[in-house]
């Protein structure tokens, strides 16, 4: 057998330059993973990083008259046949959902979301050509313009209206979310219409992702503009709505011209013969994006979302942002924990979160949360509740090893300034920022339990001023400065400095 020695350098592959720095796709399987990671059954892992509907898929919905089984089994019947790649029925179901005049021709199938940002990027991307992304957004844009050597602007989602034209004509695509991934934010119609306007002017391609917005408000949708206009295109998803994530649905909608010739490019047979019949049987419930099980999921989403922001407002660190859709991003940068390290921790209760620090120029400040059912939501503010109450007791355990080696090393000093200052009142003594005895859940001292405003209840310190009085932090760390164990040490200081104020 003949061996050939090849080089070892990546940039010796005959692949295209433009794929070799691609960041790998890690997404999905999360409950699996972490199920694994932690030794959590799969059954009691709640997943707020995925934003589904939370009134679960049609087939769950009574009165959506959907069988699933039945379906599959009528589809499986097909599966000694190729799937007819015209795909009649599906995109007449599409056509239909949709409403607004748009025809079957408009509709481009796709075997979801990222596939059909594969096939618009691949049509129109040349190497070299300029793409603008309103941030902060999904990567997907990106990563599938990269592939056929794009260049990027980004642009603030607060400032992609005000682009110039300049801009514009030298841009082939600008992506907009609508309702953004992961913002929440919704634009109008009657903006979107200005902006398509100017798009078409300048041949620039506007690409509208709508892949929220049967659960947020149809009617700011734009998908009859695209199906007239050949510098529009329209994306929806199947995924989300109707909370099937495990079958890859989705389609584009566009000019006549524009659909015959993406459909031409797209892949023959990019959707077999179930997801085929399962996306046809959901398009065609009565109602289309009107559906009473639409509508349902709707009010739900509202009621339970701000249910959520509530919860959320009355966190300390948390600060919720205004979401038209069935997630709510929050700014957590107040917080002494970030991004990454909150959604480690809630993971080790079962918890997942979407942390956002992969989005461009988010930093680690920002999460993303799912709006469940009541029940569920419950359940993640109690875990961050829990999350927030353990970190607290190892930052007064880490606290107190850093300070009483400043003591040992003699370059300890009485604080007057702190994270909190002041926290208690002016001149408080801030050596033990952390109080070394929480929660010691004696009232006498002004603390007590109260009313956690996720749900149970918690020790708080807040009318407890005793340890930020000078003289008792002295003495108290005079003590742990004994020899001897740190638990014991601070049993001691309690009984000896503590208890006779009380």
């Amino acid at each position: 057998m003949c061996s050939i020695k090849l080089p070892e350098n990546n940039t010796t592959l005959p692949l295209r330059k433009s794929i070799l720095d691609l960041p790998p796709c890690v997404h999905g399987g999360l409950i699996r993973k972490n199920a694994q990671k932690y030794d959590i059954p799969e059954s009691e892992i709640l997943d707020f990083s995925a934003n589904i509907n939370p009134l679960g898929s049609p087939f769950e919905y009574p009165g959506s008259g959907l069988d699933l089984q039945q379906i599959m089994q009528k589809a499986l019947e097909r599966i000694n046949q190729y799937p007819d790649n015209r795909y009649q029925e599906f995109r007449d179901a599409a056509a239909c959902f949709l409403g607004m005049q748009i025809q079957a021709e408009n509709i481009i199938p796709g075997n979801g979301s990222s596939e059909i940002i594969r096939l618009v990027a691949e049509c129109i991307i040349e190497k070299g050509d300029m793409v603008i992304i309103s941030q902060p957004t999904f990567d997907e844009y990106e990563q599938q313009c990269r592939m056929f050597g794009a260049s990027f602007l980004h642009i603030c989602d607060d400032a992609i209206f005000n682009v110039s034209d300049a801009l514009l004509k030298k841009s082939k695509i600008l992506f907009l979310c609508n309702p953004n991934n992961p913002t929440g934010k919704l634009v109008s119609r009657s903006d979107l219409i200005v902006l398509a306007q100017r798009c078409a002017e300048n041949k620039t391609l506007l690409f509208v992702d709508e892949a929220f917005s049967e659960l947020s408000d149809p009617a700011q949708s734009i998908a009859d503009v695209a199906a007239t206009n050949d510098y529009v295109f329209v994306l929806r998803s199947l995924t989300k709505s109707f909370a099937i994530p495990g079958i890859r649905m989705g389609f584009g909608v566009a000019s006549l011209k524009m659909a015959e010739l993406l459909n031409n490019a797209r892949l023959s047979w990019n959707l077999g013969v179930v997801p085929e019949a399962i996306g046809t049987a959901l398009l065609d419930m009565d109602g289309g994006c009107n559906s009473q099980y639409l509508i349902d999921s709707r009010e739900l989403i509202k009621k339970e979302r701000q249910h959520l922001m509530e919860l959320f407002s009355r966190i300390r660190g948390f600060e919720p942002k205004p979401s038209s859709v069935n997630y709510i991003f929050v700014d957590v940068s107040d917080m002494l924990m970030d991004s990454v390290e909150l959604t480690y921790r809630l993971a080790s209760h079962g918890i997942l979160i979407r942390d956002c620090s992969s989005f461009y120029s988010l930093g680690k400040d920002y999460i993303r949360i799912a709006v469940r059912t009541r029940e569920e939501n419950d359940r993640l503010a109690k875990s961050i509740g829990k999350v927030l109450t353990e970190w607290g007791k190892e930052q007064a355990e880490e606290k107190l090893k850093d300070t009483l080696k400043a003591a040992s090393e003699g370059t300890l000093a009485s604080r007057s300034t702190c994270e909190y200052y002041p926290c208690h009142f002016e001149g408080q003594d801030c050596t033990f920022c952390f109080c070394p005895f929480y929660p010691c859940e004696d009232e006498r001292t002004g603390g007590k339990c109260i009313e956690r405003s996720t749900g149970g209840r918690v020790w708080s310190c807040s009318d407890c001023n005793m340890i930020h009085k000078a003289e008792v932090s002295q003495k108290i760390l005079d003590i742990l400065m004994e020899k001897g164990s740190t638990e014991e040490n601070l049993k001691e200081a309690w009984k000896r400095v503590v208890e006779p104020l009380l």
